[in-house]
């Protein structure tokens, strides 16, 4: 008699993802309650496993804090059993569904969304959900609200805690947006839902409910330094020593470095950080490092970049190129897509390891105003290409009584995009 074959594998169940509002059991779909009900183990924030019903017999595990590391753990202990985890609102809407997903694939979850905590605050205050842009100071600095404040936009804040309404009124306030109207929302979609009304210069409400989102009708005042949502901002923007990429050059050095959504740029020789700041600027999820070899000077660059709504710039105070193998180090940054060289392009081995470390496609933007860099420079595009141009910029100014132009040291620069099979930069003086 033959033996039996060896059992096949079968896979776990899916996880469910179900995503649970303010207003508990009550709110969730026929579909959601029934995932609850027949899950083993049900995992969340302990404030959201109040809310189940004991019909809701499966074993309830609280997430510890810090939450994300311990999510490969606690589904690994569960993994043979059915699995339901709880999330705010919807799961996949800056949610534990991504971490999920991230981890087991997206194909291992069964997501129940529920109306997000950002559509009931559009439905409640009649904004059409498109037009209403969504930025969460969960976990996350309030200072990244800066990049969004432009007269007339509609913003949504996530709030952290019952104190991010204050934090958030003190940032408009010093950010020449005091006249903003601000609405806290509270418990939204719950029987205790209320919300504050206020202007955020006079605001002087008392914290209330943890769990708010703040409307915000962005109002600036008359004095307020205007910023574009376009690079070149105003050089009185910055903090500087004189050390800065001026208006007119740095837009043309963002259009020359193209960034786009996503993408990394290691800016070698920061001085203000404009670039840097200006690069993340463009986009929530463009991401930049600043390598600055004077302390005092990396310091700015950080202020900067907490002022001007960017403060996951990171800033690595050394000189280079020595200090460019620091970046490699750092978590989760990968290889960069644009590197930007605004100084010290005459350190030997500098334009060979940036060169180096760029992903192939990516670009190369260098900017000198020396004679010597400047042959460096024309040395490698004659031997490799790219564009090479001159960038003049003339001022008018008073001369007497009358008006002149007053010119600008010209600034000569160079950029390259590194083919797919990319060779090191002949060095200078090799023509072969």
């Amino acid at each position: 008699m033959s033996a039996a074959p060896p059992p096949l594998d079968v896979p776990p169940p899916p996880v469910s993802v179900v995503g649970i509002g303010a207003d508990g059991w009550s709110g969730l779909s026929g579909g959601a309650r029934e995932a609850l009900r027949e899950a083993e183990v049900v995992i969340g924030g302990a404030r959201q496993l109040d809310l189940l019903p004991p019909e809701c017999a499966g074993v309830r595990v609280a997430w510890p804090s810090p939450l994300r590391p311990a999510v490969p753990r606690l589904l690994a202990e569960h993994r043979e059993r059915r699995i339901a985890v709880l999330a705010s609102g919807d799961p996949m809407f800056y949610g534990i569904g991504r971490a999920l997903a991230e981890e087991l694939g997206p194909e291992a979850l069964r997501v129940l969304p529920h109306p997000s905590s950002v559509s009931y605050a559009c439905a409640r205050l009649g904004w059409p959900l498109e037009d209403t842009e969504v930025v969460t100071l969960v976990g996350r600095p309030a200072s990244r609200l800066a990049v969004s404040l432009h007269e007339g936009r509609r913003l949504l804040a996530l709030s952290a805690d019952a104190s991010t309404p204050a934090t958030v009124a003190a940032l408009l306030t010093a950010h020449g947006f005091g006249p903003s109207r601000m609405r806290v929302l509270e418990q939204l979609g719950s029987e205790a839902e209320a919300y504050v009304d206020g202007v955020a210069e006079t605001w002087a409400h008392a914290p209330g409910d943890r769990l708010n989102v703040i409307a915000i009708d962005c109002r600036a005042s008359q004095d307020a330094l205007h910023l574009g949502a376009v690079p070149g901002l105003p050089d009185e923007a910055y903090e500087h020593d004189g050390q800065l990429t001026k208006r007119h050059i740095r837009a043309a050095t963002l259009g020359a470095l193209a960034p786009a959504p996503g993408e990394l740029l290691w800016d070698v020789g920061g001085g203000s950080g404009s670039i840097a700041i200006e690069w993340m600027r463009t986009h929530v999820s463009c991401r930049a490092v600043s390598v600055e070899k004077d302390p005092a000077r990396a310091e700015r660059i950080a202020r900067n970049a907490d002022r001007l709504g960017v403060p996951g710039l990171r800033v690595v105070t050394g000189p280079a190129p020595s200090s460019l193998s620091e970046l490699s180090e750092l978590s989760g940054l990968g290889v960069p897509d644009a590197v930007f060289i605004g100084g010290g392009l005459t350190a030997p081995g500098l334009l060979d390891a940036c060169w180096e470390a760029l992903r192939p496609g990516g670009r190369l933007v260098a900017n000198t105003v020396t004679l010597e860099s400047e042959a460096l420079l024309a040395e490698r595009y004659r031997a490799y290409g790219g564009e090479l141009t001159r960038l003049a910029v003339a001022h008018a100014v008073p001369v007497g009584g009358f008006t002149g132009w007053r010119q600008a040291m010209p600034v000569t620069q160079w950029s390259v995009r590194k083919p797919s099979a990319a060779a090191t930069p002949p060095v200078p003086g090799d023509r072969t």
